[in-house]
């Protein structure tokens, strides 16, 4: 078994022994008013070798674990990868009580604290700028910016030329301590019900609209089963990157099973369209 395999085993691992779980006889991640739903739901636990929650969480729980789970993932699956992707990062969950809990502790969108400030100074400004600008993602991924040594280390590339090169973000000396580069950002949805995912979309868009730089990598993270459902949010272009699935061969096998053909169809076409992959995908869409 590949390192990756193990990882992604032991990401499944948590999720099935702190998250998964039936309730009234339901998987959590189902819709109980929903046969495809439910049948999905159990196809996917079913191929997942763990035991199920005895106790799962509910409600605001669920997804402050599931972010949680994804975060710790992604961040051992990129120390993984760091020949590929050099780079010192921090990962950032919403919840968590740091100073990165949201965009503007970023180089790309710095300048929208001032604006919060103004706005908290005139609150008759609100009516006209609105507040949609301060995203929270669920998870962000910085990248610290690097010391004019680390950046000579194999040769001399800064040194001795202190005129150049002075406006990069990626250079620390150009930027107040502490700044990190916004790397990517991550929605995180157990479920997809109603129009909760068009609150994801309006945040992509936020994020493209008002950077001052490079834009962030823009994902969404799902353990959704019904293949309808995450086209929702997965079907389309120009705001989010791509949906990844917390178990995509998992939910292939489930659908393959259902013999529901409108959900075999749309699973094929969010895969075939570039839209829908696995979380395995996600770390090696991040070093790209």
């Amino acid at each position: 078994m590949s390192r990756l395999q193990h990882l992604r085993g032991e990401y499944h691992r948590r999720i099935c022994q702190d998250i998964l779980g039936e309730k009234k006889g339901i998987l959590n991640n189902a819709d109980s008013g929903s046969k495809t739903s439910r049948e999905l739901a159990r196809g996917i636990a079913k191929r997942l070798p763990y035991p199920l929650s005895t106790r799962p969480p509910s409600g605001q729980t669920v997804g402050s674990l599931f972010e949680k789970v994804t975060a710790w993932f992604l961040e051992e699956a990129l120390q993984m990868l760091a020949h590929i992707r050099p780079g010192k990062w921090g990962f950032f969950v919403a919840e968590a009580r740091t100073p990165a809990r949201n965009i503007t502790y970023f180089e790309q969108y710095e300048h929208l604290a001032s604006l919060s400030r103004i706005i908290s100074d005139h609150p008759e400004l609100a009516a006209v700028l609105g507040s949609e600008y301060l995203v929270k993602p669920d998870i962000l991924i910085g990248r610290y910016p690097l010391d004019d040594a680390e950046i000579d280390a194999r040769e001399i590339i800064l040194r001795g030329s202190e005129d150049i090169a002075r406006l990069t973000p990626l250079r620390k000396k150009n930027r107040a301590q502490g700044t990190l580069i916004l790397h990517a950002s991550i929605s995180c949805k157990w479920t997809i019900r109603s129009d909760r995912s068009q609150n994801i979309r309006t945040e992509a868009l936020n994020l493209i609209r008002n950077r001052k730089g490079h834009t962030p990598h823009i994902v969404a993270v799902v353990a959704e089963p019904m293949p309808t459902r995450i086209a929702s949010l997965a079907l389309g272009t120009g705001d989010i990157d791509c949906v990844y699935h917390f178990a995509l061969p998992e939910l292939i096998a489930a659908v393959r099973e259902s013999a529901n053909e409108s959900q075999q169809e749309m699973l094929e076409t969010l895969i075939e369209g570039r839209r829908l992959r696995d979380i395995a995908d996600l770390p090696f869409d991040l070093a790209a």
